[in-house]
């Protein structure tokens, strides 16, 4: 949402790769490892990259040595938790969404609480030149389709066995965008017609569908599993949060 990108642009990673695991609906947590998180930070190396942001600094992130982690929030504000590849931190030079390959995610997400007047949850990031903030959304606590508000409709997509409508978004926030020295820029969004909480999320082909709408991605910042809500009291758990890339 407006502003709700407001990171820095030092973060980790830079490598590629990622394996896939078994993707199992019933997974649980795991046990060991637990890393507690909380105000505004980014931390972590290759698709375990963490971030966590809130315009109030009172969500919390738990992440692991593994692809998978908890956000927490308590009248957060706008809150933002989310893991996978950081290309855009310091030192970095971000390249085209093709120069990765493939890029594809495993997730599996409960949620408990409640989650205020918006809530995401699928994948997010941000390209430079155009300055782009995206998301696909797989799953809402206010259910799902829903508009953003201030949208193009652009159509639907088949991707992963769901159908998805796209929107496009302008939108403006002071110290809210990843683009150095941009206070307003494009929103685009992939959104599920029907929740799911579980399975495998092709981001490269929702890249594709986009491109061929015209709406065009510059050098990719990130690439994340992710968590957002706009107020409430709740978490969501994902023991998979699995981002990848192959070429």
């Amino acid at each position: 949402m407006d502003g709700a990108g407001g990171t820095t642009n030092e973060g980790a990673g830079g490598e590629t790769g990622g394996d896939p695991i078994e993707l199992d609906c019933e997974a649980m947590m795991p046990t060991s490892g637990a890393q507690d998180h909380s105000g505004n930070g980014v931390g972590g190396d290759g698709n375990l990259s963490w971030e966590i942001w809130s315009n109030t600094g009172n969500g919390e992130l738990v992440t692991y040595d593994v692809p998978a982690f908890s956000a927490i929030w308590d009248e957060a504000g706008g809150y933002l938790g989310r893991l996978g590849y950081e290309w855009g931190g310091f030192g970095d030079t971000p390249e085209p969404y093709e120069a990765h390959g493939t890029i594809t995610a495993q997730f599996v997400a409960n949620k408990s609480g409640s989650a205020g007047g918006y809530s995401y949850v699928g994948m997010y990031g941000w390209s430079n030149d155009p300055c782009v903030e995206w998301y696909v959304v797989e799953d809402s606590f206010n259910g799902l389709p829903f508009n953003p508000g201030g949208t193009v409709d652009k159509g639907d997509i088949e991707i992963d066995g769901g159908t998805y409508v796209v929107y496009t978004r302008d939108t403006t926030g002071t110290g809210g965008s990843r683009c150095s020295g941009v206070n307003s820029w494009i929103q685009y969004y992939s959104i599920r017609r029907a929740a799911r909480s579980c399975g495998t999320i092709s981001l490269t082909e929702h890249f594709d569908a986009w491109k061929s709408k015209g709406m065009e991605l510059g050098a990719l910042l990130e690439a994340k599993i992710l968590v957002e809500v706009g107020g409430g009291t709740g978490r969501v758990d994902l023991p998979i949060a699995n981002v990848m890339t192959t070429q």
